[in-house]
């Protein structure tokens, strides 16, 4: 009966907010394609805009982006570090420094079919390294998505290991010493018996988008435990498609993929609040 009411209460103040809200398209025209756009981030020191660009049916991922200059964003092309094998999920560390996204790529010359955890670095002339697989047991046999890391230095990410509640569970980790790592399931606020696939955070670390099999949910973080998730509504939820969420870093906005079908395909939508802030960024001339 208490987790009943708790859910009533905090769906109640939840959909009385989000009832001020709107989704638009977001759709620059040198990124929408026919082809499957999702996944984005924007790169916090060159404004250039990170995305995963697919086939219409959502196969074959790969990492693009769109540099910016003066006059605009460029025509998308794979980025600097780009490797082998399926790539996706690309986030940005709020200082620019780093960027972690999901990568098949070979390690060892071997072809893989799991896609793994991994992060880049750049130097202070804003050069990329080289790509750094993270290690186990972060990783694992099985496939990883989505990582997000908080400002409390939790790893949120996506996985089909063993020991969850469902198919797929949102997992944390966290380097307590050098060298080892605590992975915890996020619980059963946020897990279900189904597929669970992505976890956004926000800046402040207390609301949580979640990506499942059937659309997305919000959960929120009172100091000492997460809410229950509630389904997000239909202006949202508008196919069951939608993926890939971002939060702006006021969370007023949160930019994410549906499929609109032929013959647009997987094209991006930006959800807001009400509370006017100049947020997805901007390139060119207007900035």
């Amino acid at each position: 009966m208490q987790l009943t009411t708790h859910r009533m209460i905090f769906a109640a103040a939840f959909f009385a907010t989000l009832a001020h809200g709107a989704v638009t398209r977001w759709t620059p025209p040198i990124i929408s394609s026919p082809q499957f756009e999702s996944h984005p981030a924007f790169d916090p020191k060159t404004h250039d805009f990170y995305f995963v660009r697919s086939a219409p049916d959502f196969s074959g991922w790969k990492l693009f982006v769109s540099t910016c200059n003066k006059y605009g964003w460029n025509e998308p092309a794979p980025p600097p570090f780009a490797g082998d094998g399926l790539e996706a999920d690309p986030w940005f560390t709020p200082d620019g420094r780093d960027l972690y996204f999901i990568s098949s790529r070979s390690t060892d010359g071997q072809h893989h079919d799991d896609l793994d955890l991994w992060k880049v670095s750049r130097d202070a002339h804003g050069v990329w390294g080289v790509p750094q697989r993270l290690p186990e047991p972060l990783n694992s046999r099985a496939q990883e998505w989505f990582p997000r890391l908080g400002a409390d230095g939790w790893l949120w990410f996506g996985s089909g290991r063993p020991g969850g509640l469902g198919k797929t569970d949102i997992w944390r980790a966290r380097e307590t010493a050098p060298g080892h790592w605590d992975v915890q399931n996020a619980g059963p606020a946020i897990n279900t018996a189904g597929d669970d696939y992505e976890a956004e955070l926000s800046r402040d670390g207390k609301r949580l988008w979640i990506n499942a099999a059937d659309g997305f949910y919000e959960s929120r973080f009172d100091g000492k435990a997460w809410s229950p998730r509630v389904k997000l509504p239909a202006q949202i939820n508008a196919t069951g498609s939608e993926v890939g969420a971002l939060m702006s870093p006021s969370g007023h906005s949160i930019l994410f993929a549906r499929d609109t079908k032929a013959p647009d395909s997987g094209e991006l939508f930006l959800w807001n609040d009400g509370i006017t802030e100049r947020w997805p960024p901007s390139c060119g001339p207007a900035r």
